[in-house]
This record gives structure tokens, C-alpha cells and sequence, in this order.
């Protein structure tokens, strides 16, 4: 009897002692997580920004609105063309010779008052208005913007006992994780709204070098530039993105890691600018054929479709034809997963592939290069003369370039497709003009190299071919 008593005890202190342990995590008994203490000990961090631009100047929003140009873009046509249209309650037409208003979120990241947020919420700004949650109004300078992430950095001047937010590192966030947000949606100050965590590592079309996190937060016009928080009350991310077809939240928002938020932060705080890091390449998906063509058990990585002359990957010896499984430890799943890696390195550090190259895991060291503004391609013409070739195998017909061409399209070797039928060539894509520079990854320079690969190839195999279209390399998989 003692002892069955003493089993109640200790299964019911067991109890207490869990409860006690999801209390201390923000865990309701429901299961789902409570967020006020956490909103309570957060949200004087978080700010509300509000810009001013005179109509002389570039950029900007529209009179009275409480976003600006780009979110406005993200409405349906019939929602802009009210709010730009003379029956709209924020001002009417942007071509008003009024000052025009926009406004955002931002949150407080240094005690000497710096402030971190979206580069869309300031861009073209004359004027930055900084509201914190007691009502504290402070002008705002722009320290610097990075328009490849996003990111703006802006100091508050003059700043006495001003609060700040914990940063925590979003290379720990999980898939499934709860998270929360606080911002301004359509100009409601400091509105909270939660989730979780749906996808890491999402690659937008229009952002190579950011890894976004991907939420189902609601995330509104004007929450952009606000933290994104853990349970730890930890910022994790700064919300920067929706995707919408009402013009509201459909449960798909996107938030810039913050990992990657900081290193922007502080190379703007010390340096004024952001120097990003370059190998100079072009890479393409690894698709079921090409993973098959190249000899992988699954399709990852990212395909090495050009090598850019001088560029630090030429000189570290990569090739076309190369892909790369990991950087610098780190795989890669992904061809969306390299650019962040090769961006954030520091330029002049060297970094360690791995990368398969025929059939074989090799290392390579590369000194990483920055990130040029600009880069132009320069090739030598080939000096081939051979007669036009087809191939009934393969249903095309191939010729040798001439000088013009090759330089045009910026290839020291290869042969043009002069012609395609039905067949392999033209089920695997490959088109009229197109220029074939590798097949089954052997090199053709020439109308005697691609007679010479042809022969060569195997029946009923998927061999990758590489071609050059308009300027650009990529990779296709053929069978023959």
C-alpha cells in the first residue's frame, strides 16, 4: 500500500514537474503557445517608421498611404487603380505636387540607436520618422541600403535609454517551429500575429543572394521591415515579402534570415557599403536525367553551366561541367543554395568545394572575389572552315561557327545547330541556332569533335549535352 502510494507521488510530480517545464517555454496546456509575455517584454523595441519624399524627388509612395509604391504593386489592378485614382481617401493621383508618405516597420538593434528595416520602406525618402511604442518620435538617418537583400540601415540621432531587441540566430530555426511578428499592417501600430515556420532556404525569383524563411505569419503591407520572433523572444528573421493574389495575406510570407540580416548590418555600420562575395559562374538545377547523365544517385547540387574568363573560379579551377555538392562543408541540395554561401563569405577568403567532375568527388580551394557591378566576357574566335554535318541519329544538323557568331555570343569553340527534326535533339530542347559546346561531357570545338562524340555515344542513355542560347550556357539531358 505504501509503496503504490508512493508511485502516485512521483508519477504526479513527474506531471507537475512537466507542466512547469512547458509553462517556462510559453507553452500552454492546450499545446499551442502563449504569447503575451513575450509581445509585453518585445514590442518597445519594435518601431514604426513613416518617410516623407517631396515630389521633385525619386521614388516614393503616394500621398497619405501607409505603404508605398511597391506594396501597392502587390494589390489587384482594380484596388490600384482606386487608391491612385482621384476618388481615393489617401490623396489621389502620384503626380500630386504633394509631399508623398509611405510607412513601415523597423526594430531597434544597438543602444546607440541603429535601426534595422526593408530597403523598399525608405528608398527615395527625404524624410525618416522613427516612432517607438511609448510615442517617442525621433528623426532618422539612412545609413546605407543593400537593395540585393532588402536591407536598410538607419541611426537614430540623439537617443536616451532606448530599448533593444535580442537577435538570435535563424540558422537554428526549424520547419514547424513557432514564430511571431510585430509591425504596423496597413498602418494599425504595433499589431502582433503569429505561425509557424513553413519552409527554410526558399529562393525568390527576384533575390539570388538571401535564403528566405518562409511563414505562414500574416505579413501585410506595412509589417515590412518588422522582426520576425521565436519563442525565445529571439528576432529570427525581418519580414520583407508576401506573396498575394487579393492584395492581402494568403498564408505565404517571406522573411530575410537574420544571419544574414546582421553580417549586411554590420558591413554597412563599418564599411558604409556591402561587399559581397563572387566566383564568377553560372549554375543551373540538377534534374533526374541530369543527375542520371552525370553519374549521381539522386538529383542535388548545383551544375556548373559557364565558367566566366578571370573570374575567381577560373583561377580556383573549376569547370563547366562541374557540380558542386558542398561549400565549405556545407552541402548543397540546391542550385538556389550556392549564392547565399558564395554571398556571404568574406571577399578574399578561401573557401573549399567539393564538386563531382567525371564521375569523381574532387576538393578544389577558391579564393572568393567580389562581387562586381559589372562584368563583360571576352572570347577568341575559332578559325574552323568545315562543311555543315547532319546527324539521323540524332535528328540535327550542326555547322561551324563563324567568327562573328562565336563572338557574339561570347564561345571559343563549338558548332552551331543549323537545323533540328523530331528526334532525340529536339526532345531534349535543343533548337535551331542554339550552339553545342559539350556532349556526354566531352568537349566539341569543332564539326570534327561532334562527329567524333556521336559515334561514341551510347545507345538508350541519357548523356547531357551542353549548349550555349542568346549568351547564356545550360545543360540538357538527351537521349539517343
Amino acid at each position: 500500500m505504501v509503496a503504490s502510494q508512493g508511485a502516485r507521488w512521483g508519477v504526479l510530480l513527474m506531471l507537475a514537474a512537466l507542466v512547469s517545464v512547458f509553462w517556462s517555454q510559453g507553452i500552454a496546456a492546450s499545446g499551442l503557445p502563449d504569447f503575451t509575455e513575450l509581445v509585453e517584454e518585445n514590442s518597445s523595441a519594435v518601431v514604426n517608421i513613416s518617410t516623407t519624399t517631396e515630389p521633385t524627388s525619386r521614388g516614393g509612395g503616394f500621398h497619405g498611404l501607409p505603404f508605398d509604391e511597391r506594396q501597392l504593386e502587390q494589390l489587384p489592378p482594380f484596388l490600384q487603380d482606386f487608391f491612385r485614382g482621384p476618388q481615393s481617401p489617401f490623396g489621389g493621383s502620384p503626380r500630386s505636387q504633394q509631399p508623398s508618405r509611405s510607412m513601415g516597420s523597423g526594430f531597434i538593434v544597438s543602444s546607440d540607436g541603429y535601426v534595422l528595416t526593408n530597403n523598399h520602406v525608405v528608398e527615395g525618402a527625404d524624410e525618416v520618422v522613427v516612432r517607438l511604442n511609448d510615442r517617442r518620435e525621433f528623426t532618422a538617418t539612412i545609413v546605407g541600403t543593400d537593395p540585393s537583400t532588402d536591407m536598410a540601415v538607419l541611426k537614430i540621432e540623439d537617443g536616451e535609454d532606448l530599448p533593444v531587441a535580442s537577435v538570435g540566430r535563424s540558422r537554428d530555426l526549424k520547419v514547424g517551429e513557432w514564430v511571431f511578428a510585430i509591425g504596423s499592417p496597413f498602418g494599425f501600430d504595433y499589431t502582433v500575429t503569429a505561425g509557424i515556420v513553413s519552409a527554410l532556404g526558399r529562393s525568390l525569383p527576384s533575390e539570388n543572394y538571401v535564403p528566405f524563411i518562409q511563414t505562414d505569419v500574416a505579413i501585410n503591407p506595412g509589417n515590412s521591415g518588422g522582426p520576425l520572433f521565436n519563442l525565445e523572444g529571439e528576432v529570427v528573421g525581418i519580414n520583407s515579402q508576401i506573396y498575394t493574389r487579393s492584395g492581402g495575406f494568403m498564408g505565404v510570407s517571406f522573411a530575410i534570415p537574420i544571419d544574414d540580416a546582421m553580417n549586411v548590418f554590420r558591413q554597412i555600420r563599418d564599411k558604409g557599403m556591402v561587399a559581397r562575395g563572387w566566383l564568377g559562374v553560372l549554375i543551373q538545377e540538377v534534374n533526374r536525367d541530369l543527375a542520371e547523365s552525370f553519374g549521381l544517385r539522386r538529383p542535388r547540387g548545383a551544375l556548373i553551366a559557364e565558367v566566366m574568363p578571370g573570374s575567381p573560379a577560373e583561377k580556383g579551377g573549376l569547370k563547366s561541367g562541374d557540380i558542386v555538392l558542398e561549400f565549405e562543408g556545407e552541402g548543397v541540395e540546391l542550385s538556389s543554395d550556392l549564392p547565399p554561401m558564395v554571398g556571404r563569405t568574406p571577399v578574399g577568403e578561401s573557401a573549399r568545394l567539393t564538386v563531382l567532375r567525371g564521375g569523381e568527388e574532387i576538393e578544389l580551394d577558391v579564393e572568393i572575389g567580389k562581387l562586381p557591378d559589372g562584368s563583360t566576357a571576352s572570347s577568341q574566335p575559332p578559325t574552323s572552315s568545315e562543311a555543315d554535318t547532319a546527324d539521323t541519329r540524332l535528328g540535327l544538323s550542326v555547322e561551324a561557327l563563324t567568327p562573328e557568331i562565336a563572338g557574339s555570343m561570347g564561345v571559343d569553340g563549338g558548332v552551331l545547330v543549323s537545323g533540328v527534326e523530331r528526334g532525340p535533339a529536339f526532345d531534349a530542347g535543343i533548337r535551331a541556332r542554339d550552339i553545342i559546346t559539350e556532349i556526354n561531357r566531352e568537349q566539341v570545338r569543332s564539326v570534327g569533335d561532334f562527329r567524333e562524340v556521336v559515334r561514341g555515344l551510347p545507345d538508350d542513355k541519357a548523356v547531357s549535352v551542353r549548349i550555349v542560347r542568346q549568351g547564356r550556357a545550360i545543360y540538357l539531358v538527351m537521349k539517343p
